[in-house]
């Protein structure tokens, strides 16, 4: 009897453990819409997010699906209860409708987080 519920309780412990190490941190909002904007003037947009993983939080990498889009984020830890900005630019070249998304890799997370941006690029009047 003993066995089994040291069995159970080690068992909680390493799912427990396990849960933490998959939390992520909160992103206020993972997308923005731009609406209308101006072919040739980059836009920006500032995605915050507050470490909740009980740890310092460290981003591996923010990778953006091309390069249009470039994203900036802090390279040293957030720590535990702070908050941090991943910085999101669409450079605008291109007339029309557009979707970008840049993946965020946070060391020890298991799952990226997925940020999205949108908007229309109007030519110059």
């Amino acid at each position: 009897m003993r066995i089994i519920l040291s069995f159970i309780a080690a068992f909680v412990f390493v799912t427990a453990v396990n849960a933490q190490s998959d939390s992520i941190s909160v992103f206020k909002i993972t997308t923005h819409s731009f609406g209308k904007i101006k072919q040739h003037v980059p836009a920006s947009t500032n995605f915050s997010f507050t470490n909740t993983t009980g740890k310092p939080l460290i981003i591996e990498s923010a990778v953006a699906e091309c390069g249009c889009t470039t994203p900036e984020y802090p390279k040293t830890p957030i720590q535990q209860g702070k908050n941090g900005v991943i910085k999101v630019t669409y450079n605008a070249e291109s007339p029309g409708k557009f979707t970008k998304r840049v993946t965020v890799k946070f060391l020890n997370i298991k799952y990226p987080v997925i940020l999205t941006i949108d908007g229309d690029v109007e030519t110059k009047s």
